[in-house]
C-alpha cells in the first residue's frame, strides 16, 4: 500500500516471543494510523478494568501514511497506552528524527505488553525486534542513555528511552529522544511509567525502507501552494518558539498564576519568549526535514544557573514551572526543563502538581514538617529540589510522583476544590475559564486536561467570540475530529495548522489522497476522526466513564477570574450542562454521555456495540 508498511510487530516481554500482523486498505482507510491505530489494538487487547502497571496493559507505538513523506511537519510517531495517570486511554505524540526512522523499519506499529524479568531495551529492524539486556543503562539519565546506546548500535540509529522518573513509575513520566544533540519529549499521560513497568529502557530503530506515494505530483503542488503560508503563519513559532504565547495570552488576562488564583501574572515579561530569545538564545533547531524550526537551544551564562545549557522550555512548561509557582526566574525554568527532560517527567503535571502543593501549603493543609521543608510562592529553590525529588520518589516527592488528584484524595478536607485536573490530567495553559470553547473541549476530552482534543489556537483570533457559548460544543467536536486525524497521519500541530488549516478541509484530503490514493473527501476524513474519538469514548465507557466525569475545576465552575482583562470569565456548572446536553446530542450519545449502538454502528464500530454492551455496560 502507498504510505504504509501494513505490518504490526507485538512483542511479549514476559515469554520473549514476537509476531508480525499484517493489514489491508481496508483497516487503513478506517483508521489511517497513528493514533487510529492505536486506540483500535488497545480497545481489542485490553480488559477493561486492568490496572495501567499490569503486564497484560499494553504500550504502542505508531506512525502514519505522511510520515517520512515531504509534508511539512512529517516525523512524529504517536504512543498510546492506558494511562498510569488517568486509567483512561491516552495518547501523545512527539517528533525529532526518531518517527522517519521508525517508518523506515516497514513496520506501521510496535506494541510491547508483558513485562520483562530484567531490564531491557528493544531494537526493532526491518527484520523484526531484538529483546537486549539493560542492566547497565538503568539508572541513567535520558540523554546519557541515548548516546550510550548509539555507541553501541551505531550513529544512524535512533533511540527514545525513559528516565529515572519512568523507572520508578512516576505516574507522569515522559519518554525522551535525542539526535544530534537536539531532542524531543513525549510528555504527558505516563507513557514512560508504563514502559518503566515493563522493563523497558529504552526503544533503539534502524531501518532504510522508503515508502511509496500515489501522486507525488499533487504532493508537491499541495507543498507549493501551502509553504508560504505557513511559513508566515509560522514566523513568529520560528524566532521565538512556543514562548511567544506569554505575552499576548496574559495580556489577555488568561495566563493562569498563583495556582489560577488569578489569570493575570504581573512578572510576564520577564519569563515571555521575547525575554528569552533576547538573553538566553543560542540556536534555532528543528525535527527532521521541517523547515519552521520553532525549537531553540538556551544558554545560561552569569548567575547561580551559569552554564546551563539546554532546550527552550516550551510555553507550557514556563506556565506550569514559571506563572502557575508565581516564578519569575528565567534561569530556574531553563533549568527545571533541563531537569525534566533528563529525568523523564512531563513539565505540566509537575509544575501544576507543585502549584497545588503550594496552595495547600498556604491554606495550611500541608505543613512543613509534611513536606520536609517550607514551600511558598515564587520559591523556585524548593521547586528544583521537589521536581529531583519527584522522579526518584524520596520524601514528599513520593506523594508528588503520584499526580495532583491522588495527592488531593489523601489531603481531603476541601483539598480539591484547588485542583486543575480534568480527569486525572493536570490542565495545560490555555484558560478553561477565559476560553469558552476550552471549557467544554477539556470535559469531553478523551485524555481530560489537554490541549491536544479540543484545540485553543483559533480561539485566540479576534473575532472569535467568548462572551457566549453559542456554538462552543460544535467547534469542540469538529476540533477534536480534526486532532484525531492529524494524530492519525501523523502530523505535527503547528505545520498542520498554519499549512493546511485549523479544521479538516479539502487540503487534508489532497495530502491524504496523494500519499495513499484512496481518493478519499473531506468528509470521509471527518468520519475517520468520528470514528477514532468515538472508539476512544467507548474505551473510557468500558472503564466508567459517565457524564459526571465530563467535569471542570470546581474552580473554573465556581470562581470567575478575579481581575484583568477576562475579569468575572468562569464556567458555572448551568453553563457547562447545556453544552454538554448540546454536545452529546451532536455526537449521537445518550444523554450519560454513552455511543448509541446505532451510531456505533454507523462508524462501522459494530464490535464495538457488542463489547461494550448496549448500555455501556461491562
Amino acid at each position: 500500500m502507498n504510505g504504509y508498511g501494513g505490518r504490526i510487530l507485538t512483542v511479549d516481554l514476559s515469554t520473549g516471543s514476537s509476531r508480525i500482523d499484517t493489514f489491508d486498505e481496508g483497516f487503513a482507510r478506517l483508521y489511517l494510523g497513528g493514533n487510529g491505530i492505536a486506540v483500535r489494538l488497545l480497545y481489542d487487547r485490553l480488559q477493561p478494568g486492568i490496572d495501567a502497571f499490569d503486564p497484560s496493559n499494553c504500550i504502542v507505538l505508531a506512525v502514519g501514511p505522511v510520515t517520512d513523506s515531504n509534508i511539512p511537519g512529517n516525523s512524529r510517531l504517536c504512543v498510546a497506552s492506558k494511562s498510569p495517570l488517568t486509567g483512561l486511554f491516552f495518547d501523545s505524540t512527539f517528533g525529532g528524527r526518531f518517527p522517519c526512522t521508525f517508518k523506515r523499519t516497514g513496520f506501521d506499529a510496535l506494541v510491547i505488553t508483558g513485562r520483562a524479568p530484567r531490564p531491557i531495551y528493544l531494537l526493532l529492524t526491518p527484520d523484526g525486534v531484538q529483546i537486549k539486556p539493560a542492566d547497565a543503562l538503568w539508572g541513567t539519565l535520558t540523554q546519557a542513555c541515548v548516546e550510550r546506546l548509539q555507541a553501541i548500535e551505531g550513529d544512524e540509529v535512533d533511540v527514545t528511552c525513559i528516565g529515572p522518573a519512568g523507572e520508578h513509575r512516576v505516574r507522569f513520566a515522559a519518554m525522551a529522544h535525542y539526535w544530534k544533540n537536539r531532542g524531543a519529549i513525549s510528555g504527558r499521560g505516563g507513557m514512560g511509567a508504563v514502559l518503566g513497568s515493563k522493563g523497558v529502557k529504552a526503544i533503539v530503530v534502524s531501518g532504510n525502507r522508503k515508502m511509496t506515494l500515489a501522486d507525488q505530483a499533487a504532493l508537491s503542488s499541495l507543498y507549493k501552494s501551502t509553504y508560504s503560508g505557513m511559513l508566515t503563519g509560522t514566523k513568529a513559532l520560528s524566532t521565538f518558539g512556543t514562548a511567544v504565547l506569554v505575552n499576548p495570552i496574559n495580556t489577555m488576562g488568561a495566563l493562569g498564576t498563583r495556582n489560577l488564583a488569578t489569570e493575570v501574572f504581573e512578572q510576564a515579561e520577564a519569563i515571555s519568549g521575547e525575554r528569552f530569545k533576547d538573553q538566553y538564545w543560542e540556536r534555532d533547531t528543528t525535527c527532521l526535514k521541517c523547515p519552521v524550526a520553532c525549537g531553540k537551544d538556551f544558554r545560561v551564562d552569569a548567575g547561580e544557573f551559569a552554564g546551563t545549557r539546554w532546550k527552550m522550555p516550551e510555553y507550557e512548561s514556563i506556565f506550569a514551572l514559571g506563572s502557575m509557582l508565581e516564578n519569575d526566574n528565567a534561569p530556574s525554568l531553563i533549568k527545571a526543563n533541563e531537569l525534566c527532560d533528563q529525568l523523564g517527567m512531563d513539565t505540566i503535571s509537575m509544575g501544576v502538581t507543585i502549584a497545588f502543593a503550594m496552595e495547600c501549603a498556604a491554606r495550611g493543609l500541608l505543613t512543613a514538617q509534611d513536606i520536609g521543608q517550607e514551600l511558598r510562592w515564587g520559591d523556585y529553590h524548593a521547586m528544583l529540589h521537589l521536581v529531583d525529588a519527584t522522579a526518584y520518589r524520596q520524601g514528599f516527592g513520593d506523594l508528588l510522583a503520584e499526580g495532583s488528584c491522588r495527592l488531593a484524595d489523601r489531603l481531603g478536607n476541601g483539598a480539591h476544590q484547588y485542583l486543575y485536573a480534568v480527569k486525572g490530567l493536570e490542565l495545560p495553559a490555555h484558560s478553561a475559564r477565559a476560553l469558552k470553547g476550552m471549557s467544554i473541549g477539556y470535559a469531553t476530552a478523551t485524555r481530560g486536561g489537554s490541549h491536544h482534543d479540543t484545540r485553543p489556537t483559533m480561539q485566540y483570533r479576534p473575532e472569535f467570540d467568548h462572551s457566549t457559548i453559542d456554538g462552543k460544543a460544535a467547534y469542540a467536536m469538529r476540533s477534536q475530529h480534526y486532532t484525531a486525524v492529524g494524530d492519525s497521519l501523523v502530523l505535527c500541530r503547528f505545520t498542520g495548522e498554519r499549512g493546511f488549516g485549523m479544521l479538516l478541509n479539502d487540503a487534508f484530503t489532497q495530502m491524504v489522497n496523494g500519499v495513499t490514493g484512496f481518493g478519499m473527501t473531506t468528509d470521509d476524513l471527518e468520519r475517520v476522526g468520528e470514528r477514532i474519538i468515538n472508539l476512544e469514548r467507548a474505551f473510557n465507557v468500558r472503564e466508567g466513564v459517565r457524564r459526571r466525569d465530563d467535569l471542570l475545576p470546581y474552580r473554573v465552575m465556581h470562581e470567575p477570574i478575579p481581575f484583568g482583562p477576562s475579569k468575572g470569565r468562569y464556567c458555572p456548572p448551568t453553563e457547562l450542562d447545556r453544552m454538554l446536553d448540546e454536545f452529546y446530542t451532536l455526537r449521537h450519545w445518550s444523554r450519560d454521555g454513552v455511543p448509541t449502538p446505532e451510531h456505533l454502528v454507523a462508524l462501522a464500530l459494530q464490535d464495538v456495540v457488542e463489547t461494550m454492551g448496549a448500555n455501556g455496560q461491562k
